[in-house]
């Protein structure tokens, strides 16, 4: 991942103001609505803009005005949760918040310690080092930023053997703010180097239509009330897959609309084109259930063995499919694999099966 520095100004609140539109703001035919400033201005600019995660918010927002109020350093940050939920959109608003920049990269591209020292030696007093992915952070990585967040100092090695020394390089107190959507993969000596921790959980649909709303009107499109709802009810409880939803719609609207209006039977007509059905599940999702019914006869079925008959990898199937699939309670993991439930084969059109004489099931098409 390349190094990105975000730099905001302006105290508290301080983020940019969002671009006047071309043409002073007049009808959408006067500018580009793909303009891609307007598609920058999607994440919340301070933290009275989140919507949703509102425990979490006023968490932060005690953590802040404390911290403004005693003009120090945040505490070190860990938020962890699944992908999507605006880990980093938090982490950008705080550095607006606080009036200072943020530096920006993951743990992938940390591969030795030589590569975090450019970080460490341009953060400011009160700047904010955001590591995205911190749970693949290599072991020489995370020894090595033991003593950064604990004294804010490096310790740099010189030389080899009997001719070796150590180097100590003290650093501006700074703030590391970690994201990971594994959190247990995280050592416990780092995970409690973090002062606060918290955790992002799924949008319910209410917070969802508002984002969604929101972001239109940022995006220079109108939306009814129903399709805000209906683009709610299938991103999964997650912004970024309501945003990208959104995006799509707003395309077909453009070109299937003569007002260019989002309404609910267009954003149904843009959905089913993409084939996102009502509960939110994709082509992938249904041909999952369908496999593992038609295949292995409703499970149990092991996930490498349900991926090579679905050519997918194992590993995108228990990343990208399962965790939603569980959440619905469409499958179940079992010690000898996944089996479908009783709601995923409803959802699929197969009545739950039936025990024949001969005490085996077979499954039901409607």
């Amino acid at each position: 991942m390349a190094r990105q520095k975000v730099i905001e100004g302006g105290g508290t609140g301080g983020g940019k103001q969002p671009p006047e539109p071309p043409g002073g703001g007049g009808p959408l035919g006067s500018f580009n609505p793909d303009d891609e400033r307007f598609d920058d201005e999607l994440r919340p600019q301070k933290l009275n803009e989140v919507v949703g995660q509102r425990k979490v918010v006023e968490r932060l927002k005690i953590v802040l005005d404390a911290t403004l109020r005693r003009k120090e350093p945040l505490g070190h940050i860990l938020f962890d949760g699944p992908p999507g939920l605006g880990k980093t959109t938090l982490a950008m608003t705080l550095a607006r918040e606080m009036g200072t920049e943020c530096q920006i990269t993951s743990g992938p591209s940390l591969m030795a310690p030589k590569d975090l020292l450019s970080y460490l030696t341009n953060a400011s007093y009160g700047s904010i080092l955001f590591i995205d992915e911190i749970h693949r952070l290599p072991p020489a990585v995370e020894e090595f930023i033991y003593p950064v967040m604990e004294d804010f100092r490096v310790d740099i090695v010189l030389g080899e053997g009997l001719n070796a020394r150590t180097i100590n390089m003290k650093l501006k107190p700074f703030t590391i703010i970690g994201a990971t959507t594994r959190s247990g993969m995280l050592t416990a000596p780092l995970r409690d180097r973090f002062t606060f921790r918290e955790h992002l959980d799924f949008y319910d649909t209410a917070d969802l239509t508002e984002i969604v709303r929101r972001n239109s009107r940022k995006l220079r499109t109108d939306i009814v009330d129903d399709a805000a709802g209906l683009i709610a009810d299938r991103s999964r409880g997650t912004p970024r897959k309501a945003n990208n939803l959104l995006r799509w719609t707003r395309d077909y609207a453009t070109v299937h609309e003569a007002s260019g209006q989002i309404t609910r039977p267009a954003a149904d007509a843009a959905l089913a084109m993409i084939e996102v059905d009502s509960l939110g599940l994709e082509a992938q999702d249904r041909r999952y259930l369908t496999t593992l019914v038609n295949v292995f006869g409703g499970g149990p079925a092991g996930v490498s063995a349900i991926g090579h008959t679905m050519n997918i990898p194992p590993d995108t199937l228990e990343d990208e499919v399962e965790p939603f699939m569980l959440r619905l309670g469409f499958i179940q993991r079992t010690p000898r694999g996944r089996t479908i439930t009783s709601a995923g084969l409803q959802h699929i059109g197969i009545k739950p099966p039936d025990t024949t004489d001969d005490g085996s099931k077979q499954p039901r098409l409607f």
